[in-house]
């Protein structure tokens, strides 16, 4: 996939957006130094293009009773397109699993999970994950402590229209 181009204003329009996803479109406008329908315009734009691939409010896991963040290295039995697709699928309908990612090295995913506490974990671990027919193993790293947990994404180091 070719890496996107955009100008300084796009850019601008994302950095903002990802800051604060519910500012207005006059204040979004007049922060990139546009009218309100030439912002929109690019915004919608953005969103089109599926580079704004959506707004979400985010919460505080703790204050939600999500206190415990494992990261979980899952290897599979056997490596091919169907055992991925299989095992994304199963990995997407545990709602505690928040984050899926297809890796290389030892590892063949690497999952987040988001649960109250470690007997919700070993609840997720033993009877969602390691239930996926074709997971031959797990490797558990528990998060002592979130630093960050979020963006923005440095979007000022994109490639630039002229």
């Amino acid at each position: 996939m070719p890496v996107p181009q955009y100008d300084r204003i796009d850019r601008a329009i994302l950095e903002h957006l990802q800051r604060n996803g519910r500012t207005a479109n006059v204040d979004l406008a007049e922060a990139v130094r546009l009218s309100p329908s030439s912002c929109l315009r690019r915004t919608k734009a953005l969103e089109a293009e599926g580079i704004i691939a959506g707004y979400r409010a985010e919460l505080d896991r703790d204050r939600v009773g999500l206190g415990l963040t494992v990261f979980v290295a899952l290897t599979v039995e056997r490596h091919s397109r169907e055992t991925s697709r299989l095992v994304e699928e199963a990995l997407t309908a545990i709602p505690a699993v928040v984050a899926c990612h297809v890796v290389s090295g030892e590892a063949d995913f690497l999952i987040e999970v988001a649960v109250p506490d470690l007997a919700a974990y070993e609840q997720v671990l033993l009877d969602e994950i390691l239930a996926i027919g074709l997971v031959r193993d797990a490797q558990s790293t528990f998060a002592i402590r979130t630093v960050l947990s979020r963006g923005p994404l440095p979007v000022d180091r994109w490639p630039h229209r002229t």
